[in-house]
């Protein structure tokens, strides 16, 4: 293997991940776009099946996501009966979001072989190396929040 000097080697892992990042999202939003959904759409519908209602404000925290997206893409998801808002009863400020029965139908014929295509898409790696990778990542992200 060559030898890379410290700046070298941060340059290299950076773009190591970035290539990676970018093959694997490519895979999955071509995956996802066999639905009829973009990877937003799917992320909002994804949350809601496995996590239930939603106040709008915490759909862009958890997905990573602007809240005037949102309000976008949660228009389109309602436009497709995949999802209803739902008015707080205690604060009218609050709008939850909620799967529909046609959104949970969809996801339920979607979900499993998504889940079935990222786990292909990560078969390259054995269990240790996924361990490893998640360790790596995790550590590597909580260390720029801390700055």
């Amino acid at each position: 293997m060559k030898q890379y000097d410290e700046k070298d080697l941060s340059l290299k892992s950076f773009i190591v991940l970035s290539r990676a990042n970018h093959a694997v999202e490519g895979k999955i939003r071509e995956d996802i776009r066999k639905h009829g959904l973009n990877p937003t759409e799917f992320a909002v519908l994804e949350l809601l099946y496995h996590k239930g209602d939603q106040p709008i404000q915490r759909i862009g925290k958890k997905i990573l996501l602007a809240s005037g997206s949102i309000t976008y893409v949660v228009d389109k998801l309602e436009e497709k009966h995949l999802l209803q808002r739902i008015r707080c009863p205690e604060d009218r400020r609050i709008i939850y979001t909620r799967i529909t029965d046609k959104g949970k139908n969809l996801m339920n014929g979607i979900f499993p072989k998504h889940a079935k295509g990222i786990q292909s898409i990560f078969g390259e790696l054995d269990e240790t190396e996924k361990e490893t990778l998640i360790s790596l990542l995790k550590r590597l992200g909580l260390s720029l929040k801390e700055n």
